[in-house]
Order: C-alpha cells, then sequence, then structure tokens
C-alpha cells in the first residue's frame, strides 16, 4: 500500500471495517449500509454533539471571528430549508453508494474521510471556541417577518438541538461539500448515461450553495466559518480523491487484503 502522508492518515481500519467486510453481502448488501450508518453515527455525529455541549457549558470564546459584514447580511427564513437539508445528504451518499464492492469500500473509507476532517474541525472547537452570537438578530427579524409554521419548526429544532457554538471551520459546510462532491464522483462514473444524472448534479449543487448561503442567513455561523469550511473541504477532497485512486488502481479484493479486512 502506498504510505505517502495523505493515505496513511486515511489508511483502512482494521478492527472497525473486518467483520462489517466479511459480513457485506448479508440482507442482500443492506447489513452493510446499516453498519455504515452506525459507525457514522457514532464516529462523525458524537463528536460533534460532544464538544458541542463542552463548549456551550465549559468553555469561553478565545476568539470571535465575528465581523460587521455578520450582522449587515439579512435573515432569510426560508433559507432555514436547505440548512436543515444537509441530513439528507448523509442517508443520500448511502442511497446512492455503487453496490459492488468498490463503492462498498470507497463509502467506508467515505466514512473515515468525515471524521477525519470532523476530527480536524473539533480541535478548533476545544482549542480556540467561539460563540456564535448572532440569534438576537433573529428575534429582531421575526417582530415583522415571523416564520411559518415549517420555518418555525426547523428553527426550534436547531436551536434545541445545538448551541450556538462549534463556529469555525463550520462542520455544515465541511460535510457537505465532501458528500456533495463524493456523490458527484458516482453520478458522473458509473450513471452519466442517465438522463436523471445532469439534473440530479444540478438539484444537487444548488442545494448545496443555498447551504452556503443559508450558514449566514439563519444566523448559524459567521463568514469566516463558511470561508474556513470550504478550505477544510478541499484540503480533505484532495487527500480522498487519492484514496479513490487508491481503490481504482488496486481493486477492492487486494486492498482489503492488505488492509486486513480479509485473509
Amino acid at each position: 500500500m502506498d504510505d505517502s502522508a495523505p493515505l496513511k492518515i486515511l489508511r483502512p481500519w482494521r478492527g472497525v471495517w473486518r467483520p462489517i467486510w466479511s459480513r457485506r453481502e448479508s440482507l442482500g448488501g443492506f447489513s452493510f449500509l446499516i453498519s455504515i450508518f452506525f459507525v457514522g453515527m457514532f464516529s462523525i455525529g458524537a463528536p460533534y454533539f460532544i464538544s458541542n455541549n463542552i463548549a456551550a457549558h465549559y468553555l469561553e470564546t478565545v476568539w470571535d471571528p465575528e465581523i460587521a459584514l455578520d450582522r449587515s447580511l439579512p435573515v432569510i427564513n426560508w433559507l432555514i430549508i436547505p440548512y436543515v437539508a444537509l441530513y439528507l445528504f448523509y442517508p443520500a451518499t448511502l442511497a446512492l453508494a455503487p453496490r459492488d464492492d468498490r463503492g462498498r469500500m470507497e463509502l467506508a473509507l467515505g466514512v473515515q474521510g468525515l471524521f477525519m476532517a470532523t476530527m480536524f474541525c473539533v480541535l478548533f472547537f476545544l482549542l480556540l471556541p467561539a460563540e456564535i452570537d448572532l440569534r438576537d438578530q433573529l428575534d429582531t427579524h421575526w417582530e415583522t417577518n415571523p416564520p411559518n409554521w415549517l420555518e418555525e419548526a426547523l428553527f426550534t429544532f436547531i436551536h434545541v438541538s445545538d448551541n450556538p457554538w462549534n463556529a469555525w471551520p463550520s462542520l455544515h459546510i465541511v460535510h457537505s461539500t465532501l458528500l456533495a462532491r463524493l456523490i458527484t464522483h458516482w453520478v458522473q462514473r458509473d450513471h452519466h448515461e442517465s438522463r436523471f444524472a445532469k439534473p440530479f448534479l444540478v438539484l444537487l449543487w444548488v442545494e448545496w450553495a443555498l447551504l452556503c448561503v443559508s450558514i449566514l442567513a439563519t444566523k448559524q455561523h459567521y463568514l469566516f466559518d463558511l470561508v474556513t469550511g470550504l478550505v477544510v473541504a478541499f484540503v480533505f477532497w484532495r487527500m480522498f480523491i487519492r484514496v479513490i485512486d487508491m481503490v481504482e488502481e488496486s481493486g477492492p479484493d487486494k486492498l482489503a487484503s492488505e488492509s486486513g479486512w480479509s485473509d
């Protein structure tokens, strides 16, 4: 296996994937997807929410990235919908992953990539915490422009479940960018002949663009969070595309054997 730095960082996890890989065909392949879901939930979701609550209850702002422009940007109620739509990216990735061993390995390594990107961001959340002190603008805006029932429900869900910390780099941006790039890679490679491929990708990237705007217009993040999130996503995608190339070049069977996933 290539031991260059990016690939060493994303080296396949033997202990996690070996038992899962051995059962990858169970239940028509759904056993693997179910396992991926739970590994992702604990390895990606848990670090975010744990660090978010630690910051909210025990930490103080070390450096405030807020600039005047952050408060000049308007509140746009309906953009809470594309903001929350991030949570559709995860099941969409599971649904669109190729059902062969190459796709399964790419999906597993994709979870590892998201985990590494998440932990990188968590370091900043805990070492350089910053409270996102913008929600007062929502109250002012809603005095004359109240949200409708759906918008209100989504804002409530976000405000109850997510403390206004974990500012930068924005994981909303990091995760959505990496998942959109991975989905695009699969669609262009495996479904390029489908007449639905291009419209789907247009819809995907329009949603991504709206999501980028939404983190500002819903007062969930600062502009600095957006920029740093894009930078982190770019760096990790450059590493991850090399891992995808490694799967393509070595083949899933050989790579699984080299990684200790199979005998």
